[in-house]
């Protein structure tokens, strides 16, 4: 796989559940919590020293961008260090309600959807060259984006039509267009806002907003190791024709209503094809590139992707190890078998939102990890790693770098993903404008005459 920038940002449901009469908006609560993270810091929006970005988003959800990464493994261990990161400042947000004489519990879910029918996104980031036609690459990677939830969806119980039941994907209901500029009016498969944060000349950005929130680390590198192939591969010339869907958007949820997998849906040319056949479809040209490259990193995602493929043909519930929608389905079956009930039981729809719980005391998902039932990619010791520790192969490493510097010269700063900013007296302003970069010369003499500094004055 060509070297590429991956990232994911993440929207995080907060709900806060008062032991009393007094209700405090989320709004108060979100303020906690970041108080917590960043003392003193307003608006709600900054940079840490990981090089990850935390900030507000529309509708108050706690926001968690990775910082830029060249290799999925670097994605899927700064995804779980955010998961880590908000659940380290509950407990000090809710010491600071009882210090207010308030009490109650604050709950951080990494999910797509609220009991109103709400959605909030987890959306992708591909660097991509600027000269590619942006449009062709869409269209051949729709298909793709559409079918891929049969391993990356995160499950949802679901009342449609006046009946309850299970679907794969969370996100699925909440699509409405092939692509659109807009991240909330009119959700789309890709949306096309062009902010690369990098040289525009150069690159542009892929950002996808289709895709669920997921706890498990198998099914986030392969929503982003199988994806960042598949662009890899069309830029080098492989063409994915005779996979273009009739219509997407209702492939989407034809898709995510089909739990036995068996269902096809119809394309442009008159076929019908089901999810997996068309996900072997792009496996085979992926095989074939692999046996090509020799790349090591890309044989493991393609080993990887059949391996699932193959066991969602044969046997899904095999698979409860590793993906988010099988791995819930399993426990809410178990629990409706226990307690002979169905879907529409209250305690089912807790049950399906537990499973997202960021709080490793009382998530589910955490749960099944301490029972050693799900699959891992990387090491808690790489997880606690990137919660302080920024990809040290991509500018997020000049980033954090500077954080560092400026905390420890007790310099007020200002940093975004294009440029590190000294504020005060002795106002420095530094562009990082290549993603790839992980050393500035700029930033190194800074530093370096810091140090001298230091040790001339001591």
């Amino acid at each position: 796989m060509s070297r590429r920038i991956l990232g994911i940002e993440t929207e995080y449901g907060l709900i806060f559940s008062p032991r009393g009469k007094v209700y405090l908006p989320t709004e108060k609560i979100f303020g906690y919590i970041f108080d917590g993270l960043i003392p003193n810091s307003w608006p709600s929006n900054a940079f840490l020293a990981n090089g990850a970005r935390f900030y507000q988003d529309t509708g108050c959800h706690p926001e968690y961008a990775t910082p830029e990464c060249d290799c999925v493994e670097d994605v899927v261990a700064h995804d779980k260090a955010g998961e880590r990161i908000l659940e380290s400042y509950l407990p000090l947000a809710e010491r600071r309600l009882k210090e207010e004489g308030l009490y109650g519990d604050i709950y951080i879910y990494k999910n797509n959807t609220d009991s109103m029918g709400n959605t909030y996104g987890c959306h992708e980031n591909y660097l991509l060259r600027r000269d590619l036609d942006f449009w062709k690459v869409t269209e051949q990677l729709i298909p793709l984006l559409v079918t891929r939830q049969i391993y990356t969806g995160a499950g949802k119980v679901l009342k449609v039509g006046g009946k309850t039941q299970y679907f794969i994907s969370q996100r699925a209901q909440h699509i409405h267009e092939r692509s659109s500029s807009s991240t909330t009016s009119s959700r789309s498969i890709i949306n096309t806002r062009d902010e690369p944060h990098a040289d525009a000349e150069k690159y542009r950005r892929l950002h996808v907003i289709i895709g669920d929130s997921n706890m498990s680390e198998v099914a986030t590198y392969l929503k982003m190791g199988t994806t960042a192939l598949v662009l890899s591969m069309i830029e080098e010339g492989v063409s994915f024709k005779g996979l273009t869907l009739e219509d997407p958007v209702r492939a989407i949820r034809d898709v995510s209503r089909d739990t036995t997998l068996k269902r096809p849906v119809p394309l442009s040319d008159g076929k019908k094809w089901t999810a997996v056949e068309i996900q072997n479809t792009y496996l085979e040209k992926a095989k074939a590139f692999v046996d090509r490259s020799h790349n090591a990193k890309e044989q493991a995602i393609v080993a990887r992707w059949e391996a699932v493929l193959n066991q969602l043909e044969e046997d899904p519930a095999m698979l409860s190890r590793e993906i988010d929608w099988i791995a819930k389905r399993e426990c809410l079956v178990g629990y409706m078998d226990r307690h002979r009930c169905g879907w529409d039981d209250p305690h089912v729809a807790m049950i399906d939102l537990q499973y997202h719980d960021v709080n490793q005391k009382r998530g589910l998902y955490a749960l099944l990890c301490r029972e050693g039932m799900v699959e891992k990619i990387v090491t808690e010791e790489a997880i606690q790693t990137a919660i302080m520790t920024p990809p040290q192969t991509t500018r997020a490493k000049v980033r954090g770098d500077f954080i560092q510097f400026a905390k420890s010269k007790n310099r007020p700063y200002t940093v975004d993903w294009t440029y590190l900013k000294l504020n005060g007296y002795w106002e420095e302003t530094i562009l990082c404008m290549d993603p790839f970069a992980s050393v500035n010369a700029r930033l190194d003499e800074l530093i370096t005459a810091a140090t001298r500094s230091s040790a001339s004055s001591s």
